[in-house]
């Protein structure tokens, strides 16, 4: 794979960028926006991993989300390839068990809170879910691949869990919802 040389390079200056087949496309276009959401989302996994400690397992949990978000994002990119696999979200469903089983059940929704690496997880989630919509949208278009979406419903909910696991963490209290509250 060829190494950017130089970050500019003018041709999207028409409102167009390039897949890596080369084809020349919309930058407001379906493929295009879940791209960006993608990257979106991992960039701001990146900001709930600089608050954590490295040798915290969340850590290495993220860190492998966020490769695996690049592999998607190069799955889009090329149309005509399949990255993602089931087993990608298998992994993500284990890791889930794992941190709610330390978590109290809820019994009523909770309002995104807790410290600061709490509550950018919950904005990572509800990041996830929108580039879950955008996918979803884009699958109604062209194909999209199955493991992918699968991939980002499991990942919401994944960062619903580390969230409540970071609240209690940083000693923030999960916020519950209340009906009819002033």
């Amino acid at each position: 794979m060829p190494r950017l040389t130089r970050i500019y390079t003018r041709t999207g200056d028409d409102g167009s960028t390039g897949l890596a087949g080369c084809e020349r496309v919309a930058k407001d276009g379906a493929r295009i926006t879940a791209i960006g959401e993608l990257d979106e989302l991992n960039s701001l996994i990146g900001v709930v991993r600089a608050l954590l400690i490295p040798a915290d397992p969340l850590d290495g949990m993220l860190l492998s989300v966020q490769h695996r978000l690049f592999d998607l994002g190069g799955e889009l990119a090329m149309p005509d390839q399949a990255l993602a696999r089931g087993a990608w979200a298998t992994r993500l469903e284990i890791w889930i068990d794992e941190l709610n089983a330390e978590l109290p059940p809820l019994r009523e929704f909770i309002l995104p809170s807790g410290g600061l690496a709490a509550a950018h997880c919950h904005q990572a989630r509800a990041v996830c879910r929108r580039a879950e919509r955008s996918l979803l949208r884009l699958s109604r278009e062209e194909t999209v691949n199955s493991a992918t979406l699968k991939y980002l419903n499991r990942l919401s909910d994944l960062l619903f869990v580390m969230a409540r696991t970071l609240a209690r963490r940083e000693g923030g209290r999960e916020t519950l919802w209340q009906k009819d509250i002033e």
